[in-house]
């Protein structure tokens, strides 16, 4: 009865809010998940696991000791990738969230294989901006990898102290100012002698990334590797 129930509720739900695309809005068919098959198909991915010194990788020579750095796809505004990622932060869409972690996930594979990450961190988000939200969604993201790579998270080894302005409008440099002193290492224990995958949202300038991993980067033991879902030149 109560399968029944449910059953019921979920067809009245859809039938005035229907399952929307993430990226482009459209209606999803039968069989699609989050993603229509089009926009599957179309979006911009960078293929950036397949080169060696890839732009993400270059982002960070001379800054801070990286094994490995990607990103799934090219950002650019009233694209399918700002979409996508305008309704994971903004609309709710956790589930998308963790659909497109598990796309990234599948498409870093080999790279785990070949380098053997031991555990995945999500960039922190500042406890007040995470109570406004509901949820980080590099951690979301960050679920969806797991489930491929079969490597555990670990959000307890730090954490943000320090509630940053926006970055959207800052110059490289003051990105890195607003953002060098957010984070605190919290267990150095669990990350001794470990390969960490780094995960976020959006690559821009790095500075986020940097100032996390610089955290965690506390000896030469320690292997940092970076992931995100898309980069934004």
């Amino acid at each position: 009865m109560k399968l029944l129930a449910k059953t019921y509720f979920s067809d009245i739900y859809e039938l005035f809010y229907p399952k929307i695309c993430g990226a482009c809005n459209g209606m999803l068919l039968k069989g699609e998940m989050h993603l229509c098959f089009t926009c599957l198909n179309n979006l911009p991915f960078t293929k950036f696991e397949n080169i060696k010194e890839n732009p993400a990788q270059k982002l960070f020579e001379g800054r801070i000791p990286i094994e490995f750095a990607t990103s799934y796809l090219y950002f650019s505004k009233s694209e399918l990738t700002q979409n996508i990622l305008h309704n994971i932060k903004y609309r709710y869409r956790k589930q998308l969230a963790t659909f497109v972690g598990q796309q990234l996930g599948a498409s870093i594979l080999q790279k785990h294989q070949e380098h053997q990450f031991d555990s995945i961190i999500p960039v922190p988000l500042h406890p007040k901006k995470t109570a406004l939200r509901g949820y980080n969604q590099s951690e979301l993201i960050a679920e969806g990898i797991s489930v491929v790579l079969n490597v555990p998270i670990n959000t307890k080894t730090i954490r943000r102290i320090k509630n940053t302005e926006t970055q959207t409008q800052k110059n490289k440099t003051e990105r890195w100012e607003n953002i060098k002193d957010a984070f605190e290492l919290i267990d150095e224990k669990a990350i001794y002698n470990k390969h960490i995958l780094l995960v976020d949202d959006v690559l821009t300038s790095g500075a986020t990334l940097e100032a996390c991993a610089s955290k965690l980067k506390i000896n030469d033991n320690i292997k940092i590797s970076i992931a995100t879902l898309a980069i934004a030149f």
